[in-house]
């Protein structure tokens, strides 16, 4: 990436260059508007995302192309049982000199690039899943006594299948709150599922161009943070936080029979910048509660732990997240 100062983006420039990032990834993915938006927040955010959905949604592409249409420096890790941390953040390895001196130098892994793509991450065990967690929160990695720095920006875009197919782990708590978004891909409809088709079995492959860059999205997320934001919409957003825990006095009756550990204040920060993203693409330079209520789900399905009447009920994170807007709207 270049070094020279980097001018501010205005409004304007910001909602022209994300609508140019989304026509040419539309140019390659057919409809999954909202995830593309979604992940496209996450990424201005300067925050990671986890995409989850059954098999051949076209997960895989859809960040593929990203890392295209933003020319990012691209990795794909394919996460299996048998994967070790030191192959996805590299390792020591022991060299002969010239002069026949032995000495070790580091051998980086993968995990070195602007996006990484960790593609199926729960078919991996937890152990080589936390090898993710510095460079995710610290955008570093150590490897004995040395810690090396990350190439900004720097991404971390995961796919998984949902936990009750076969052969999956669980991810550890500790590393999904790292995660700014968890966003669901959905089946395409019917005429998407035509498009498709008519795309991937013909002549011609889709091609997108090159819409930004590295430099250009750290400037749009330099933009979103300087969004005003009310105070009353950043209490809204504490007390829908709070009342995710069930000892909380403001919970609703859901919360308490069915959430066992509510979000952290990671969901809070994910909820406030990406309500500034959101509100950036819709032509306002200030934050609204819609705003809040369009990132919620997002910033905290992957948050709320259910306790074992909640996975028997068939609940899910996002009914909790509209219950409680409901009764905060209710109490207000």
């Amino acid at each position: 990436m270049s070094d020279g100062v980097m001018q501010d983006l205005s409004p304007a420039e910001f909602r022209e260059i994300g609508a140019a990032i989304e026509s040419q990834v539309g140019q390659v993915i057919v409809g999954q508007n909202n995830v593309v938006r979604h992940v496209l927040m996450a990424i201005i955010g300067g925050g990671h995302a986890l995409l989850e959905g059954v098999p051949g949604l076209g997960k895989t592409m859809l960040i593929r192309t990203l890392a295209d249409v933003l020319e990012l420096h691209f990795s794909r890790i394919q996460f299996t049982p048998d994967l070790m941390p030191a192959d996805i953040i590299g390792t020591d390895v022991l060299e002969e000199s010239e002069d026949r001196r032995r000495e070790f130098r580091f051998q980086s892994g993968p995990v070195f690039a602007n996006l990484v793509l960790a593609d199926e991450i729960n078919r991996a065990t937890p152990k080589t899943q936390s090898a993710l967690l510095e460079a995710m929160q610290e955008h570093s990695v150590t490897v004995g006594e040395h810690t090396y720095r990350l190439e900004e920006p720097f991404f971390v875009l995961a796919t998984q299948n949902p936990l009750e197919m076969e052969g999956t782990y669980p991810l550890p708590e500790a590393q999904l709150d790292r995660f700014m978004f968890k966003v669901d891909v959905l089946f395409p409809t019917a005429d998407e599922l035509v498009e498709i088709m008519a795309r991937t079995t013909g002549s011609e492959s889709a091609h997108a161009q090159i819409a930004a860059d590295g430099n250009t999205i750290i400037r749009m997320g330099q933009l979103a943070r300087k969004v005003p934001i009310p105070s009353h919409v950043s209490e809204y957003v504490a007390r829908l936080i709070v009342a995710t825990h069930s000892e909380s006095e403001v919970a609703s009756d859901m919360v308490r029979r069915y959430v066992r550990y509510g979000s952290s204040p990671r969901g809070a920060q994910a909820i406030i910048l990406a309500s500034k993203i959101n509100a950036l693409f819709d032509d306002r330079y200030n934050v609204s509660f819609d705003d809040v209520h369009t990132v919620a789900p997002a910033s905290l399905r992957h948050r709320l732990l259910l306790n074992f009447e909640g996975q028997a009920d068939g609940i899910r994170p996002d009914d909790i997240v509209t219950d409680l807007i409901k009764q905060l709207a209710v109490r207000a």
